[in-house]
């Protein structure tokens, strides 16, 4: 079906503006769009040349035969608007520009500003600026003006980068990889990365998308295209900028965007199943595995090597990537002793290698064999290192790999234990039958993790089940809207309204109210002050606990309007022994509302035990990330005490998540602090919110 982006990304024609035969931009464009062999119609523009490398040539605009589709420009940024508003006034619907358009001495609205606007009001689609166009192999439109290796073959990978030579440094460097489409996104002056995942998404050819992210400039749309991606269970792979302070600085400078706060981007990655890499050796690597043509079954890793050492390396990295290994049925483990020589474990990580005899290779084989067609087991490592040269073993893949795959249908790797072992050619070849040979361990393990992580988000539904009162929502929704602040009161119980267990509480304006509100509670109580604005009330003495008589309660009510004069809070005093935990909201300005769960009360600011969520959320992803926690085992039951209820912590951590979406637009931060978890009891204590109006 026809995509808005076909203009941009597969034009019936193209015009090269500054064609030219000198070795430039202009001459590198023209020769990798021969070079990918493009059917359409090409042009260039040159003041003078009559052609470039038998494309012919025109002076301007005006001059050329017919209307043109797609403009590509190689023209110094001084002179570069001036073509640019000829191309509009021609009827372009597309432009490339890989220049900065920057202009020294420029003045307000800057050049940049002035083509985007420009542009948009046109509905003009480009690709960049300040890019390095892009590849699209399978159509034979190859927009780029710098040297590429000339053996693309078209393939299902799909690369999406806001870094230019992040794009490069793969589809020149790695031949494992075949492409289908790979876009230099550059500035996104008005098509955006979410757009041309959009595009990519609705490719029938596309089996993985890699994307090289800095920021992210239209949110909803992203997310949009994430879900399709979900949908269409197509398998998305980030490398994403901006972890530390000084990365998130530069973000701003080099692309104009904001990195945003890397937790919530954690967040966003996760509810929608992307898989997240560190560095550019990750993407290639699980970009390559999730190229495959095999379905990874249930189950953990097996592997196999020739040393104990390299056995217990890969067991410490895949340690720290979160990577588990199959435990072995008794009967693979008892065909393994029959296999190996004497004196070797039958174990997973297995070290295969004894006396090394002429029947080794067989030995190695029907190892693995035997372990990847356990019950268990999902996939195989096959670890050895390469020869001199980066010489692959011709057994390893005949024999060893090839073995284990026909016995049982599952995928196998070949893994060396560092990178820089070169490519051979067999690499390649091998890998392109769907026997892939990699390099590096760090990076075959981040790939382990990502296809495991996909697995198990495809297989295991997210499902929401919260039921809340849509004319109560509607009711505060209006109140708060209209609302300049919210008391912790008041708070307490809305939530409790919304159908949270939070601790009721009453606002006290005198003390006849305290003791009429004393009697209906009953006894121990709370007393806090509420006046506006005071929100350590611990630390300025505002907060009376276990006040258990009237005459306890009128010395603290007494005590409290000396330090703190005004509204004060009357509230139960929750006396359940439990884990105080935290559960809060707040809003960022590119991806809307997050909530973090985690240790809270003492801990909340000494521990910063913590994870933060995308909301809504089921209770299943609530557990998920409480077994993530540091402390986790606090909450299992520690030192005689009882384990904490996690079904009712889960329950009300997915309600809550709920409640904070449907009131983002008039809250941007809600803090539940604590909320008392023990074995028989979950209740928020202490609420604090902040409106948007305050900000």
């Amino acid at each position: 079906m026809p995509h808005r982006l076909d203009s941009l990304l597969n034009p019936e024609s193209i015009v090269v503006v500054g064609a030219s035969t000198s070795g430039g931009m202009g001459s590198r464009i023209i020769k990798n769009l021969q070079h990918g062999g493009y059917k359409g119609k090409l042009f260039g523009l040159h003041p003078k040349n009559k052609e470039a490398f038998g494309v012919p040539c025109y002076p301007d605009f005006s001059s050329l035969p017919e209307k043109v589709e797609h403009a590509i420009f190689a023209v110094s940024d001084e002179r570069i608007e001036g073509v640019v508003d000829a191309a509009i006034e021609a009827g372009v619907k597309a432009m490339s520009i890989m220049s900065m358009l920057y202009l020294d001495d420029d003045e307000k609205p800057y050049l940049k500003d002035r083509l985007q606007a420009k542009l948009k009001a046109a509905d003009i689609l480009l690709c960049g600026a300040n890019g390095m166009g892009f590849f699209h192999i399978e159509k034979g439109v190859w927009v780029n003006g710098h040297f590429s290796r000339p053996n693309h073959e078209p393939g299902g990978v799909c690369i999406i980068s806001q870094s230019g030579s992040g794009v490069a440094g793969i589809i020149d460097c790695e031949e494992r990889i075949n492409l289908n489409l790979s876009v230099s996104s550059g500035s996104e002056l008005t098509v955006g990365a979410e757009d041309y995942l959009d595009y990519i998404l609705h490719q029938e050819s596309t089996t993985v998308v890699g994307m090289f992210l800095e920021t992210i400039r239209k949110p909803e749309k992203m997310i949009q295209a994430f879900e399709l991606a979900k949908q269409k269970k197509i398998p998305i792979i980030v490398l994403k900028t901006g972890r530390t302070e000084r990365s998130a600085e530069l973000t701003v400078s080099h692309s104009g965007g904001l990195a945003g706060v890397d937790d919530y981007y954690n967040a966003l990655f996760k509810k929608y199943g992307i898989q997240r890499v560190a560095d550019m050796d990750e993407l290639a690597t699980t970009l390559i595995m999730f190229d495959q043509p095999y379905e990874l079954a249930d189950g953990n890793m097996v592997s196999i090597h020739d040393s104990g050492g390299e056995r217990q390396l890969i067991i410490d990295i895949a340690d720290q990537q979160g990577v588990k290994f199959a435990e072995l049925e008794d009967s693979t483990t008892q065909k393994l002793k029959e296999i190996l020589d004497p004196g070797l474990p039958p174990v997973n990580p297995l070290d295969a290698w004894g006396k090394g005899l002429g029947d080794a290779d067989q030995i190695m084989a029907d190892s693995i064999t035997e372990m990847l067609d356990d019950p268990n087991a999902s996939m195989a490592a096959i670890v050895m290192d390469r020869g001199p040269l980066g010489l692959i073993h011709q057994e390893y893949i005949d024999e060893y790999m090839k073995q284990a795959n026909d016995r049982t249908g599952k995928p196998v790797f070949l893994v060396s234990n560092r990178q820089g072992t070169g490519i051979h050619p067999l690499a390649v070849e091998a890998t392109n039958k769907g026997m892939p040979v990699l390099d590096g361990m760090h990076s075959f393990l981040a790939g382990v993790r990502c296809l495991h992580q996909y697995r198990d988000f495809i297989k295991n539904e997210d499902v929401i089940d919260v039921d809340l009162n849509s004319d109560k929502l509607k009711k505060y929704q209006d109140e708060l809207s209209k609302s300049e602040f919210v008391s912790e009161a008041q708070a307490l119980n809305m939530f409790f309204d919304l159908g949270l267990n939070a601790n009721q509480s009453n606002v006290i304006t005198n003390g006849e109210e305290l003791l009429s509100s004393a009697k209906d509670m009953g006894f121990p109580l709370v007393l806090k002050t509420a006046v506006e604005d005071v929100y350590h009330k611990s630390e300025l003495s505002g907060v009376y606990l276990n006040i258990d008589s009237e005459e306890k309660l009128r010395s603290a009510y007494n005590e409290l309007q000396k330090n703190l004069p005004g509204d004060a809070l009357l509230a139960r005093m929750i006396e359940s022994e439990g884990v105080e935990m935290i559960i809060g909201m707040t809003t960022d300005e590119q991806l809307g509302p997050m909530v973090t769960i985690g240790f809270g009360g003492y801990y909340a600011e000494a521990m910063n035990d913590a994870v933060t969520l995308m909301p809504p959320f089921s209770k299943e992803a609530v557990k998920q990330a409480l077994g993530s926690l540091k402390m986790k085992t606090l909450l299992d039951g520690y030192r005689g005490s009882e384990p904490a209820d996690l079904d009712a912590f889960a329950d009300f951590a997915s309600r809550f998540s709920m409640i904070a979406l449907e009131l983002s637009n008039q809250i941007c931060e809600i803090d539940l602090n604590p909320v008392i978890l023990g074995n028989d009891i979950c209740i928020a204590v202490d609420a604090l919110i902040s409106l948007h109006q305050q900000k």
